[in-house]
């Protein structure tokens, strides 16, 4: 099949492109480095031509909340319009386990905005809501400001190493649409606290994390299960102490 990851040179991209190459597929990646921009329509219509199923693991450069917005509107309806143009069989999207219960958050209403457009758009799809990726980790610290001690929520995270969100991307876009969303997720439930302390000691990192019910995460309290899957879920194999490691290595 040909496939085109919409953000192929991205962190996820880049590990989905290679594992469907390595299944025999012919998987091209399209970013605005490759000529591809999902925002101005540049390229889009050429790259999807001939094309069986299209990956959208694009992001938006900006989390400001109207940034957020624009983006994943735009980039959506371009997307779409070329998609539908070209006869793509299967569009697959990345999206955010908890997207739909955090309207206070800019960036999760940029998500459903994206996803809306997506069940509308009459294509065949699957949307793949993931927890947050161990990457991230250090951006959740960052994003609780400066000090020596800071406040994290104390809402329960099971993060996922994004080597599993491509495999799990990758047997997604092999397969039927489902119609609807999936869930993935890593395998272990923590709180957020616990494990971004867990992260800033295993990096020699010695500030001090105190859990707050109350501390907002990018815009929005959580509740406990505000970022976990609410239901089944297909669960990656990596740890972060597995994860740890190998960033090391």
């Amino acid at each position: 099949m040909k496939i085109i990851v919409i953000g192929g040179s991205g962190l996820i991209g880049s590990k989905l492109v290679a594992i469907l190459q390595q299944r025999g597929h012919e998987a091209v990646a399209a970013s605005p480095s490759t000529g591809v921009d999902t925002m101005t329509g540049e390229g889009v219509a050429a790259a999807l031509a001939g094309a069986d199923v299209v990956v959208d693991v694009a992001n938006s450069p900006s989390f400001a909340d109207d940034a957020v917005m624009d983006f994943f509107t735009t980039s959506g309806r371009n997307l779409l319009r070329a998609a539908t143009a070209a006869g793509v069989k299967h569009h697959v999207a990345l999206s955010v386990v908890g997207t739909d219960r955090l309207p206070a958050s800019g960036y999760f209403r940029g998500k459903c905005a994206q996803e809306a457009l997506i069940r509308e758009s009459g294509l065949p799809y699957t949307i793949v809501r993931s927890t947050q990726f161990f990457e991230f980790l250090g951006g959740i610290a960052a994003s609780a400001g400066e000090g020596d001690t800071l406040r994290l929520p104390s809402a329960s995270i099971q993060a996922i190493a994004s080597g599993d969100v491509a495999l799990a991307m990758a047997d997604y876009a092999l397969g039927a649409p489902r119609n609807g969303v999936v869930e993935i997720a890593g395998p272990e439930r923590v709180r957020m606290a616990d494990l971004v302390q867990h992260y800033l000691q295993a990096k020699g990192d010695a500030r001090k994390i105190v859990a707050d019910p109350q501390a907002p995460y990018f815009g929005a309290v959580l509740e406990d299960g505000s970022l976990v899957p609410a239901g089944e879920a297909r669960l990656g194999t990596v740890t972060v102490d597995d994860w740890l490691k190998a960033q090391a290595a």
